[in-house]
C-alpha cells in the first residue's frame, strides 16, 4: 500500500545526508493524495514475470555481476542527441489513469520506427487510447490494476492506429476507433527482452530504445533533477518508461515518463544503474513492417550478435534492417553481397518484406 506523502524538506536533508546526486522539490504529482499518485503508475508484473521486489533483487545482483561498462558500446549514448537530432518523440501524459505500459510501449515503438527510417522528423505519433481501452480493456485490464509490456508489444503486432484515430483521455472508456481504423494501423515485426546490462547498451546505442519498468518509492514524485536513487518513502507501485540512452562514467539510464513535460527534467529523468529494478528486465522492438523495394541505398554499417542468423544492415535512407534468415544459403549470401557492397561503397536496392531484408542487387 502507499505511504503518506513524502516532507520536502526531510527528503531534501536526506538526499544530501546520503550524497544522493539528485534534486527534488514540489511537482504536479509530489503533492496529490497517495491514491491519486498510484493512478499515475500502471504496472503490475504479468504472469511468470519478476514480482516488483525480484526485479530490485535482479538489477541489484546485474551491476554487481557486471559493473557499468558495456564492451563494444560507446561510455554514453541518448537517442534525444545524436550528432544534434533527436529520434524520440514528444514527452505525453497519462494522467490519472495507471496507463503507463501503453505510453511506454508506444514511445519505444514510435522511437524505434524514427530510428529505422533514420528520420528524427518522422511523423509518428501512435494512440495509447487504442493499446489500452481497446486491447487491455479486452483483457480485463483498466485504470485501476494496469498491465503489463510483452500483452502490450503483442497488441502491436495486431497493429495500432495513429492518435488522431483514436486521441487518448484519461479515465476507463469504451474502445472508440476511426472508421477506417484498419487502414492506419503500425505494426512491429517482432520484440524481445533482454536481461543484461551490456545488451541493453548494445541495443540502445545502436537500435534505438526499450521498454522497461522499475518500483516508484514516494521521494520519486518529488524528482526534479539529477540521478534518481531512492532515500526514503514506501513503494507506491510498479511503473513503465521508455528508456532512450545511459552515461557509464555517472552510471544512470535516461528515461523518457508519461508524467508531462512539466514534470523531471522536460518529462524525462536519470536513474543509476541498478536503481529500483530499472534494468532487471528491457524490452525491445525489433522493427517496423515495412514492405517494398528501397532502391539506391548505402550499406554504412552492419550488426550482429552471438545468435544464430541474426544480423542487420543500416541502410543510408532508412537506418536497420533485419537480414532474412530463413536458412543458411539465403542468410549468408544476403550477408555476403552486404559485406562486400559496404566494403566496396557500391549503391543496393534491396526488398524488404516487413522490414526484414530479402531479395538484393548490388550495382
Amino acid at each position: 500500500m502507499p505511504q503518506d506523502k513524502v516532507d520536502l524538506a526531510q527528503l531534501t536533508q536526506l538526499i544530501q545526508s546520503s550524497n544522493a546526486n539528485w534534486q527534488a522539490g514540489y511537482t504536479a504529482l509530489s503533492d496529490l493524495p497517495p491514491e491519486e499518485q498510484k493512478k499515475r503508475l500502471g504496472y503490475s508484473p504479468g504472469p511468470g514475470e519478476q514480482s516488483l521486489t525480484d526485479r530490485e533483487a535482479a538489477s541489484l545482483a546485474n551491476l554487481a555481476a557486471t559493473g557499468v561498462g558495456a564492451v563494444g558500446a560507446p561510455a554514453s549514448f541518448d537517442w534525444r542527441n545524436v550528432g544534434g537530432k533527436n529520434f524520440i518523440t514528444p514527452v505525453k501524459d497519462q494522467g490519472g489513469c495507471g496507463s503507463c505500459v501503453a505510453f511506454g510501449s508506444t514511445a519505444t515503438v514510435e522511437g524505434t520506427f524514427r530510428v529505422q527510417r533514420n528520420d528524427p522528423n518522422l511523423a509518428v505519433d501512435l494512440s495509447e487510447a487504442q493499446l489500452f481501452y481497446c486491447y487491455a480493456k479486452s483483457q480485463g485490464r483498466n485504470c485501476g490494476n494496469g498491465w503489463w509490456v510483452p500483452p502490450a508489444l503483442d497488441s502491436y503486432k495486431t497493429g495500432v492506429v495513429d492518435e488522431a484515430c483514436f486521441p487518448y483521455t484519461a479515465g476507463d472508456q469504451n474502445c472508440n476507433l476511426c472508421s477506417d481504423s484498419q487502414n492506419r494501423l503500425t505494426k512491429i515485426t517482432a520484440w524481445h527482452a533482454i536481461s543484461a546490462a551490456a545488451d541493453m547498451k548494445a541495443w540502445l546505442s545502436t537500435r534505438g530504445p526499450l521498454a522497461t519498468c522499475f518500483t516508484v518509492y514516494n521521494d520519486f514524485f518529488s524528482y526534479k533533477s539529477g540521478i534518481y536513487k531512492h532515500v526514503t518513502g514506501g513503494v507506491a507501485g510498479g511503473h513503465c518508461v521508455c528508456c532512450v540512452g545511459y552515461d557509464d562514467s555517472q552510471g544512470f539510464w535516461i528515461c523518457k515518463n508519461s508524467w508531462s513535460a512539466s514534470w523531471g527534467e522536460a518529462g524525462f529523468f536519470c536513474i543509476a544503474y541498478g536503481e529500483c529494478g530499472i534494468d532487471a528486465t528491457m524490452w525491445a522492438v525489433d522493427g517496423i513492417e515495412e514492405t517494398g523495394w528501397l532502391p539506391n541505398q548505402k550499406v554504412l554499417g552492419l550488426w550482429t550478435i552471438d545468435q544464430d542468423r541474426n544480423a542487420w544492415a543500416y541502410l543510408s535512407q532508412v537506418g536497420w534492417r533485419k537480414i532474412a534468415n530463413d536458412n543458411d544459403n539465403i542468410f549468408f549470401d544476403l550477408l555476403t553481397m552486404l559485406i562486400a557492397a559496404k566494403a566496396a561503397g557500391r549503391l543496393v536496392g534491396v526488398y524488404q518484406q516487413q522490414g526484414t531484408i530479402r531479395q538484393l542487387y548490388v550495382w
